[in-house]
């Protein structure tokens, strides 16, 4: 359809249109741009031209097409619900594409079975697959960016991504930093050791060296509750396995879910699970969630696509995807 230039501005010299008519169409100004103008017994109206087709225009030139008083409020009427309907059309579509909102998913990918790097360089993992889940729920379209651990909630703030999913732990001190969702899976930490270890219970710790990850859960849990043992942190949990396997060091703690697969793997049969430890709410908190930007609303977005997974079956399927127990929790 072609568009052309500023249409003339029309002066109707009898009173304005019915209310609930003026009303639609302050409404729809508000929401596209249209310009009223209007003073006293006369009013008078010019519609964008990006917006208005030219069959609404009415003629400027009395003179050659004269009307009725009745014709020309008939006009007006016409005019003014051409112009509220195409409001009303664009704010629809609007909505209709929040339905297509793209978003940006942090996770730091050296954690299986919660997120890792495949053979093929693509991310996967429990966390993954739940991050998907929730935004096919969302009807949102999702990528996934890999961050380091010890950065990602900066990255979070300086809106590098959307929203953390990467197996962290709800607490008090994170929270002053970022909103989270309510929980998503809830599992205690371990300790793991060497299979020919001399240790055989946590008061065995005593004067030993364990790894961390640094700016973990864990690696605080260490520092309250093991404080009789050295501690050396790692960047990632990859690094600290590597360590214990070569017997660098003498045990680590982490997620029991992470140690348990970690063993289970050739990777990992060079260790054994020690014990499960139990759980510090004021460190551990009370599971793993979601992290967003304080105040974002896709939080409230997030924790209805949580119920509905859980609901509809979807998170179970995932779940027996990657372990044999309820990994949700209480």
């Amino acid at each position: 359809m072609r568009f052309l230039g500023t249409p003339p501005l029309t002066r109707y010299e009898h009173l304005g249109p019915p209310p609930f008519i003026f009303a639609i169409v302050c409404d729809a100004t508000k929401a596209r741009g249209f310009q009223l103008q209007f003073a006293a017994k006369r009013f008078d109206y010019r519609v964008k031209a990006a917006l208005m087709p030219a069959a609404f225009w009415p003629l400027a030139d009395k003179k050659k097409t004269q009307r009725s008083p009745t014709e020309r409020i008939s006009m007006r009427i016409s005019n003014l619900l051409a112009a509220a309907s195409l409001a009303a059309l664009s704010l629809f579509a609007g909505s209709a594409m929040a339905d297509g909102e793209k978003l940006v998913i942090g996770t730091d990918s050296t954690y299986p079975p919660f997120e890792f790097v495949d053979a093929s360089g693509e991310i996967k993992g429990f966390d993954i697959d739940i991050a998907k889940a929730l935004c096919a729920e969302m009807k949102a379209e999702c990528s996934f960016v890999s961050n380091d651990w010890d950065g990602i909630i900066p990255a979070l703030q300086a809106k590098k991504f959307d929203m953390i999913v990467s197996s962290m732990s709800i607490t008090p001190e994170r929270s002053k930093l970022v909103d989270f969702t309510n929980k998503y899976y809830n599992t205690p930490p371990a300790i793991a050791v060497p299979k020919d270890s001399t240790i055989t219970d946590v008061a065995g710790l005593k004067g030993k060296t364990i790894g961390a990850q640094t700016s973990t859960t864990h690696a605080n849990y260490a520092e309250k509750h093991l404080a009789d043992t050295e501690l050396k942190l790692y960047p990632t949990a990859d690094e600290y396995k590597l360590d214990v396997s070569n017997g660098r060091i003498d045990a680590v703690i982490d997620d029991v879910v992470v140690l348990s697969q970690w063993v289970k793997s050739d990777a990992g049969a060079c260790c054994k699970i020690l014990t499960t430890l139990p759980v510090d709410k004021e460190i551990n908190g009370i599971g793993a969630g979601i992290a967003v930007r304080q105040g974002d609303p896709l939080k409230d977005k997030l924790n209805t696509a949580i119920a509905a997974i859980r609901a509809n079956g979807k998170y179970k399927e995932i779940q027996d995807k990657y372990f044999d127990f309820n990994v949700y929790g209480d």
